[in-house]
C-alpha cells in the first residue's frame, strides 16, 4: 500500500508540474467547467420560480443534490478521466504493453497515472458548492447522516468511474477510437436529474442496465429521507457487481489485446 502511495505521489507532481507549462490552456478548461456548474446551477432556479417542489423535492434539497452530482464529475474528471480518454488509442496502437509490464496492477496505473491539475480548481470549486448549500439547507441532519452522505457520493464517483471504463473497453474488439463512451457521455444527462422523473423502461434501465440512478440521485434520496433499506441493498449490489463486470470485461478484453510485440 505505502508504494502505490508513493506512486500516486509521483503522479501528483508530474501532473501539476505539466499542467503550470500550459497556464492558459489550464484557465480554459477551468472557465469551461464553471460555466458548465452555472448552467446546472441556474437551470433549477429557474425552475423553482415556476414551482415549489420538482420529483417531490424543495429548492435548498435540490441543490445539495445539485452539488453531489457537480462534486462527483468534478472527481471524475480530476482524477480518473484523462486517463481513460487516453485508453482507446494505447488499445488501438499497441501501446498498452507499457503499462502491462509494469510492476503494479495495470488498472491503477491506467486509471490514475493523469491527475488533471486544472480540473482540480473546479474540484474545488465543486466541493465549495456542495458544502455551501448543505449549510443553508433548512432541515435537520446528524453527523451519521452526513457520514453516510459522503459514503455514498465516494461510491457513487467509483460506479461512474465503473461504467465509463466499461463503455470505453468494447475498443479491443472495434478498434473504434472511444468504444462506446460517446453513447456514455450522452446518457450521463441522466445524472443530471431526480430520479423520480424517470418512468417505465427508462428508470429500469437507468437502475440495471446503466444504473446511473445510484450515482448521486439515490444517495441524495437517502440523505434527505434516511436509510432506505431496500435502496441501500441495490445501491451496493449494483456497485458490486459493476466492478467485478468491469474486471471481467477487461481480463477478456486483455485476450484479445494485440500487442506491439505480437
Amino acid at each position: 500500500m505505502n508504494r502505490y502511495l508513493r506512486l500516486y505521489l509521483h503522479f501528483l507532481r508530474f501532473s501539476f508540474s505539466k499542467a503550470m507549462e500550459f497556464r492558459l490552456d489550464m484557465s480554459f478548461r477551468v472557465l469551461m467547467d464553471c460555466i458548465y456548474y452555472f448552467v446546472n446551477i441556474y437551470f433549477f432556479k429557474v425552475i423553482f420560480l415556476h414551482t415549489p417542489l420538482v420529483a417531490g423535492w424543495t429548492e435548498p434539497q435540490m441543490m445539495i443534490f445539485v452539488g453531489g452530482f457537480l462534486l462527483v464529475d468534478a472527481i471524475n474528471m480530476t482524477v480518473f478521466s484523462t486517463n481513460l480518454w487516453w485508453l482507446p488509442a494505447l488499445i488501438n496502437k499497441g501501446e498498452l504493453d507499457y503499462y502491462l509490464i509494469r510492476p503494479v496492477a495495470p488498472l491503477f496505473f491506467l486509471s490514475l497515472r493523469e491527475f488533471s491539475a486544472s480540473s482540480f480548481v473546479n474540484l474545488a470549486i465543486a466541493l465549495g458548492f456542495w458544502i455551501y448549500s448543505l449549510l443553508n439547507y433548512p432541515g435537520h441532519f446528524s453527523a451519521g447522516d452526513l457520514f453516510l452522505y459522503v459514503i455514498l457520493i465516494l461510491n457513487g464517483t467509483l460506479l461512474h468511474y465503473c461504467l465509463q471504463f466499461i463503455m470505453i473497453l468494447p475498443v479491443f474488439w472495434t478498434q473504434s477510437p472511444r468504444g462506446f463512451v460517446d453513447l456514455f457521455y450522452s446518457l450521463t444527462i441522466a445524472i443530471e436529474r431526480p430520479h423520480r422523473i424517470y418512468r417505465g423502461w427508462l428508470k429500469i434501465a437507468f437502475s440495471t442496465i446503466l444504473p446511473l440512478i445510484y450515482i448521486s440521485s439515490v444517495p441524495a434520496q437517502i440523505f434527505f429521507e434516511g436509510v432506505d433499506a431496500k435502496s441501500l441493498v441495490q445501491l451496493t449490489v449494483v456497485s458490486i457487481a459493476f466492478w467485478f463486470i468491469l474486471n471481467f470485461v477487461w481480463r477478456m478484453g486483455l485476450r484479445n489485446y494485440s500487442s506491439a510485440s505480437s
